[in-house]
């Protein structure tokens, strides 16, 4: 039987990671404000049975289908939430679960460096997605497991302030994500980051 890793709606992507999936996923480009849909399942192949059944149960749109090493990953978004949690419930029925049976986020680590030396920054950019983190400001970096739940972090950092999208890994056996800015920006997107993964 497939283990759910995560599972989790966004009501509205905000803007950089709308702008961030746009520049980076293979599929249909999300844009901010629509309602987003991701699952992360173990083993990694089955995301491509349960991507089938979401789109053929509702309409929404994949972004990402990632199958890697021991884990899949998915991603389908629609202007209307109620598509979104239709195609999920969906996925849920077809793999006879419940949203109760989601892992829970494991906060691997979490660190707020303030006033990041020039080199380092460069050192982050050179490996970066997103946007450019600057010398002298405030870098949060967070790791998660399961990885997909770094999605989650950044969007509700980003609701909760003005912080710079600097870069996301989803994927793999941790997520990562790293946010950049003024200091008092960087510390409520972390601290609302990481609400919102012990609120899962």
């Amino acid at each position: 039987m497939a283990e759910l890793r995560s599972f989790f709606v966004l009501d509205s992507l905000q803007d950089q990671l709308a702008s961030f999936m746009a520049s980076t996923v293979q599929g249909y480009m999300p844009v901010a404000g629509m309602a987003s849909l991701f699952v992360e399942v173990a083993p990694g192949m089955e995301i491509v049975r349960l991507l089938d059944v979401a789109v053929k149960a509702t309409d929404v749109r994949p972004a990402i289908q990632v199958v890697e090493r021991s884990f899949g990953t998915l991603e389908v978004h629609s202007e209307s939430q109620a598509n979104v949690r239709q195609a999920g419930h969906a996925i849920l029925q077809a793999m006879d679960l419940t949203e109760a049976d989601r892992q829970k986020p494991v906060i691997a680590s979490s660190t707020v460096i303030r006033k990041v030396d020039s080199y380092q920054a460069a050192l982050v950019n050179k490996s970066r997605s997103g946007s450019m983190l600057l010398g002298g400001q405030t870098l949060f970096i967070l790791e998660t497991q399961p990885a997909a739940y770094a999605i989650l972090a950044a969007n509700e950092a980003e609701k909760a302030s003005r912080v710079t999208l600097v870069d996301i890994r989803p994927f793999g056996a941790y997520g990562r994500l790293h946010l950049g800015g003024e200091e008092a920006d960087v510390v409520v997107g972390s601290e609302a980051a990481i609400q919102a993964l012990k609120s899962i």
